[in-house]
This record gives structure tokens, C-alpha cells and sequence, in this order.
């Protein structure tokens, strides 16, 4: 299986690193001094052992900065930032063979999310995400298998990634099928050590993941707080678990359900401690932020299924406005 990974920062090096040392053919696609370093040295994977000690491991995969390099591929995995998609879905066509599956491996409400969908809102495009359908029309939705990305990693320098805690990779067809090339993904992902079930509804895996990060992320940019501080703060925590539940009100409103109820998932945050949510990451270090996809998609959502979600668009309003002030 030919497997490309485009944007191949931490998340994507992690997934690369684990395939070819699997034997997989692999290219992954990044820029400046971390393809550089990849292109000369490969590619190193640190983790912590079961004895507690560092462990090192060495891949080599194919690096490239364009897509044209890389070719036709069987299965093309994008895991670049949500807002990015769009200005690279142009991008892709020298890989999209006639079968070639797109696996987005993006947080939050997916541009796809009514393809495949039962219901009244079959079909509908979310303009949150791709405002000028640009990505639905480029990557056709029915090259797409959805994931949610468990993992915690990190890039410590250029080619140097380290693996601190998961190794789920959720899959799912958006009609929810159990497609050949859904296990055929599955079954090369666990062959590279990974977890990698294949979901017969996919959405509600991603909106128990996307409940908390539509709380906790912006609130954190807007403050400057790990998850344990604003868990620990009562007027943060109740701002918190007030947007929840009206994301938790769009999300039954779309047919999902949750089998925990908003304490036990703010109390699953606040376990995590101080932690800095990767959406503060990315403001402290002056990137775009992935707000569109994570908190103006669900306010959207809302507006499709007439549920008012007014501090959810008063956390995109206010997210939005630190956003512009940032690097492209």
C-alpha cells in the first residue's frame, strides 16, 4: 500500500515513523528545516519504555516538499491543521489515483460531515469550514474515510518527534459502512503497532472528542490556562460547562448521543491537570488558530438544527478576533 502523509509535522512524522518501520511505503510531505532534516537523516521516534527508559527508533521514508513528488498514492492521509486543508486540497491531484482513499485526520466538525449523512440535511455544506466549497469540490467527499487522532506527540526539532501518550486512530466511512478499504486501512495501521477500529457511526466518536475542545481550547486562548486551572477556577469551569452543554444540545439535535454526562467529561479534563491545550500552543507560538472547525462549525450547526448557542458564537467571536492578529 502506498501511503501518503501530508503536513507531516508531529502527528503526521508519529503515523509516518510507525508505518515505515513497519515496512509500509511511505512519503511524507513537509516543508522547511524538518523536510530538510528528514531528507538527511531520517526520521527519529522517542518514546518512553515500559521500564521507564528513552527509546530511539530510526525509519527512513520518503520526504518531499510537493505533492507531484510524491506521485500516485493508494491512500493519502492529511494531517495538517483544519484551516489549512483548503489551500492545499488543489494541491493533491498528482497523488489521486482513481481509488486513491483520503483519510481527514483533522479535529472538529469535518467538511464532509453531511455526506453519507441520513436525514433532512444530506448533502448540506458547512460554510464554516469551506466557505467556498473549495475542498468538497478538489478531494470529492467520497474519496474520504474520517479519523479521529488520539495521540499526544510533539516535535522536538527538526526530524525528531516524541511519542508521549495514545495510539488510536479511529476510522470510519461517512456512511457508515465497514468498507473493504476502511479494514484494509485498519488492518496496515495495527501491523505498524497502532489501534485502529473501524466505526459504524464515526460523528459521535468525533463530537465526544469535539465536546470538550469547544470549550476548553478557546477558553484557554482567551486566558492563558492549562485545563487543570480552568477546571480548578469556578467561573471558567461554569463558562465551560455551559458551552458543552449547548454543543451536547446541537449534537442530539443531529441524532448523536453521549455516554457521559458534561461532569464526568469536565472531570476527565481536569485530570489531564496542566496541560496547555493545543489550540494555546498554537497562539503561543504566533500560528492560526484551528477556530472555524472546532467552535464556528458547531455555532453553525446550531443555526441548521435551531439550537441557540450563544456563548459558543461569543467564544468564536471573541477567538476569532485574537486569530487575525496572527502569522497566515
Amino acid at each position: 500500500m502506498r501511503i501518503a502523509i501530508v503536513g507531516a509535522g508531529a502527528i503526521g512524522a508519529y503515523l509516518g515513523a510507525k508505518l515505515a518501520l513497519a515496512g509500509e511505503d511511505v512519503t511524507l510531505i513537509a516543508r522547511s528545516s524538518h523536510l530538510e532534516a528528514m531528507q538527511k537523516n531520517g526520521l527519529t521516534l522517542l518514546a518512553v519504555g515500559n521500564d521507564g527508559e528513552e527509546v530511539r527508533e530510526h525509519a527512513t521514508p520518503l520526504a518531499v516538499e510537493t505533492p507531484t513528488q510524491a506521485g500516485p498514492q493508494d491512500v493519502v492521509i492529511l494531517t495538517l491543521k483544519a484551516h489549512q486543508v483548503s489551500a492545499i486540497s488543489n494541491l493533491l491531484s498528482p497523488m489521486l489515483a482513481p481509488n486513491t482513499s483520503v483519510i481527514t485526520a483533522q479535529n472538529g466538525v469535518p467538511w464532509w460531515y453531511f455526506y453519507g449523512y441520513e436525514g433532512a440535511l444530506s448533502g448540506t455544506r458547512l460554510a464554516s469550514v469551506d466557505p467556498e466549497n473549495v475542498i468538497w469540490n478538489a478531494i470529492k467527499p467520497e474519496r474520504v474515510i474520517g479519523c479521529v487522532v488520539y495521540p499526544a506527540t510533539e516535535l522536538v526539532a527538526p526530524g525528531i518527534v516524541r511519542h508521549i501518550s495514545g495510539d488510536r486512530f479511529a476510522l470510519g466511512e461517512p456512511d457508515g459502512s465497514r468498507s473493504d478499504r476502511a479494514r484494509a486501512l485498519s488492518q496496515t495501521l495495527v501491523s505498524a503497532g497502532l489501534r485502529a477500529p473501524v466505526r459504524r457511526n464515526l460523528r459521535n466518536e468525533m463530537w465526544i472528542k469535539l465536546w470538550g475542545n469547544v470549550a476548553f481550547n478557546p477558553i484557554s486562548v482567551l486566558t492563558g490556562e492549562t485545563l487543570g486551572s480552568i477546571c480548578a477556577h469556578s467561573g471558567t469551569r461554569s463558562l465551560a460547562r455551559d458551552v458543552m452543554l449547548e454543543a451536547q444540545s446541537v449534537a442530539h439535535a443531529l441524532g448523536e448521543k453521549f455516554t457521559i454526562n458534561v461532569d464526568q467529561r469536565i472531570e476527565g479534563a481536569a485530570a489531564v491537570g496542566e496541560h496547555k491545550t493545543s489550540m494555546l500552543q498554537d497562539f503561543e507560538r504566533g500560528r492560526r488558530l484551528e477556530i472555524a472547525a472546532i467552535v464556528g462549525a458547531v455555532a453553525e450547526l446550531g443555526n441548521l438544527v435551531n439550537i441557540a448557542t450563544p456563548k459558543i458564537e461569543m467564544l468564536y467571536t471573541l477567538t476569532r478576533l485574537i486569530d487575525h492578529r496572527l502569522s497566515p
